[in-house]
């Protein structure tokens, strides 16, 4: 039995070496990503306002292809598009034999939601709201399990057109569209 105490205890901690494996750090462009400018995607609603047509002021949601259905000049991209570039856009469209020197701002109404999975009351889709942290939005989720780890979560953010996924604090700030999962503590 002796001789068999080496090789079990060998394969005891590749099982528990193999465990950790999935441990993920968030990449620095996680919160590099913090810093910059909102970029539109699926999901977010703005209002568009062009001073002196009341016509064209109005709430547009960004589908599924990343698009805004906008009177007169048809669809306008958004995906990956900041709001002074959708202004920009707008206005150089409406210019196009439309308005001849329209004045046009754009801001967020609603933000694409947060999605909440694992180890929470009730996980599913919950509304973004700025300065929301994992920890905030675990509570919008019912809060922590019993058996939830409440040290840190796991986060899928897409950045750049690349999806990521990292370990953060509950603390760490979320940007519209991340996914959390609150992992379950191992004892």
């Amino acid at each position: 039995m002796m001789r068999f105490l080496p090789i079990l205890c060998a394969v005891f901690c590749a099982l528990l070496l193999g465990g950790c494996s999935s441990y993920q750090p968030a990449p620095a462009a996680f919160h590099a990503s913090l810093g910059k400018p909102y970029l539109l995607d699926s999901g977010d609603q703005i209002r568009v306002t062009v001073f002196g047509q009341e016509g064209l002021t109005n709430t547009y949601s960004v589908d599924q292809a990343g698009y805004i259905a906008f009177p007169l000049v048809g669809s306008i991209p958004a995906r990956g598009h900041t709001l002074k570039q959708m202004e920009a856009a707008i206005a150089a469209k409406l210019r196009q034999g439309y308005i001849r020197d329209p004045d046009v701002s754009v801001e967020v109404e609603r933000y694409r939601p947060v999605f909440i999975m694992g180890e929470v009351g009730a996980a599913g889709q919950y509304s973004y709201v700025p300065g929301m942290t994992a920890q905030k939005a675990i509570a919008a989720a019912g809060g922590f399990s019993p058996r939830a780890y409440q040290g840190s979560v796991d986060v899928t953010r897409t950045i750049n057109g690349k999806v990521m996924t990292g370990r953060v604090l509950i603390t760490d700030p979320l940007l519209p569209g991340d996914t959390v999962y609150v992992r379950e503590r191992l004892f």
